[in-house]
């Protein structure tokens, strides 16, 4: 990114002043006091963990919660928890949560090369602070979705700089503590990676194992966790639910044809995510977009699936935008966040428990807009490479267009005669 430029995206990658990162600050500092003030064990999600942690150190099962939705590793990293007091624990995973999300910002804008002290690293995370509901629902809620929030960007960050096993190592811990990066494994497949794939599959399942050779329930979560996700009805939890096999019943459409218009919704976006790895460009933003798209897929069919979930793409999508021909840069992309601005009432959908229909506009908006994407990166000409530079002192030194040619002694050459009239 060049601060050279005359046009906008020169000024924001400008050096920003003190005064917009002491902004951010009282921004974060005022939200993550509220969450402590009005939740306790750290958020309501947070809380579903930390019980579990309470209950498997009493000697119970954790997956006696039909809501505890995790890998049994999961309940080894919230063990800690279960041994801070409430009021400490109520401000500690506020912080965690918002640095999680700080650092998934930092992480996306090195992946696509903006600096860090620009104008638009500190604007663009006010305005998710500011303009997007599920940064202040996500810090509320105390929801491990935090992690993948992340990892995700650190993950592409390292896979960019030709690091996959790390990438793998990074996004394998991510999923030991919450299974939602699994469909990333498809980019390391679409890239070649069996290493790397193979590490971040391994990360996850022997930490999962290892745990579960502790609990009273080994195998918790296929005999129970795991039906209730592929079939399980659990109606308090689907009105919060903002995938198409959630949300079409929701309006009389039957639940076997709900199902397969997302199977095939999701099946078109992994196609068009492919799409995106193989045609365009080869830099790190081929790792964003290829990422997103495979993420947005398994959303729209995906159960659970909420808002907060949109954190883990769009924050990568937007710090591209200063990029030419990124997917922020299209109107759509922008048209699909509107649903997700604090404080707009709208009509019909004012009570809480509807909001999983803005939700929906707002996740197959942008699956669409990064599908068309990937579709339409095939136009795309990568720049030709430049011209070789002489590397020898014998090389004959280039000339323009109609100029004489150059004397190897260091004089003109005597050309055609011409007139002088």
């Amino acid at each position: 990114m060049s601060e050279h430029k005359s046009d906008i995206s020169g000024w924001l990658v400008r050096r920003a002043t003190w005064h917009l990162w002491a902004v951010l600050g009282v921004l974060l500092g005022a939200l993550v006091m509220r969450t402590a003030r009005v939740t306790s064990d750290g958020g309501m999600d947070n809380a579903i963990v930390v019980r579990a942690a309470r209950v498997w150190l009493g000697g119970g099962s954790p997956y006696d919660d039909p809501h505890f939705l995790y890998l049994p590793s999961a309940v080894l990293a919230a063990a800690p928890q279960a041994l801070i007091p409430r009021g400490l624990l109520g401000v500690l995973v506020p912080v965690v949560v918002t640095g999680c999300l700080v650092g998934g910002w930092v992480c996306a804008l090195r992946v696509h090369g903006v600096p860090l002290r620009s104008r638009f690293a500190a604007l663009g995370l006010i305005g998710l602070a500011v303009g997007f509901a599920p940064f202040a629902h996500l810090v509320l809620l105390g929801n491990w979705t935090a992690t993948a929030v992340l990892a995700l960007p650190l993950g592409l960050l390292l896979a960019a700089r030709g690091r996959w096993v790390a990438a793998g190592a990074v996004i394998g811990a991510a999923i030991a503590l919450k299974p939602l990066l699994a469909p990333v494994g498809l980019l390391f497949v679409f890239a070649g990676r069996w290493r790397g794939l193979g590490v971040m599959v391994g990360v996850p399942v022997v930490a999962s194992v290892g745990t579960a050779l502790l609990l009273p329930d080994p195998a918790g979560f296929f005999t129970r966790t795991l039906p209730f996700l592929l079939g399980g009805d659990d109606g308090f939890v689907r009105l919060y639910e903002a995938s198409l096999v959630a949300v079409l019943p929701r309006v009389g459409v039957p639940g076997a044809v709900a199902g397969g218009i997302g199977v095939v919704a999701a099946g078109v976006g992994v196609g068009c995510a492919y799409g995106r790895w193989r045609r365009g460009d080869e830099g790190a933003r081929r790792l964003a977009e290829t990422a997103a798209g495979l993420m947005l897929s398994a959303f729209l069919v995906s159960r659970p699936s909420y808002d907060h979930y949109l954190l883990v793409v769009v924050p990568l999508l937007v710090a591209g935008v200063l990029g030419e021909g990124a997917v922020a840069r299209g109107m759509w992309f922008w048209v699909s966040l509107v649903p997700q601005l604090p404080g707009v009432t709208w009509p019909y959908l004012e009570a809480v428990q509807r909001r999983a229909f803005r939700d929906a506009v707002t996740l197959c908006g942008v699956a669409v807009t990064v599908a068309v994407r990937g579709v339409r990166s095939g136009g795309d000409v990568s720049p030709p490479p430049p011209l070789p530079v002489p590397s020898s002192r014998v090389s004959a030194p280039s000339t323009p267009p109609g100029a004489p040619p150059l004397d190897p002694t260091g004089g003109s050459a005597p050309g055609p005669p011409t007139s002088t009239r």
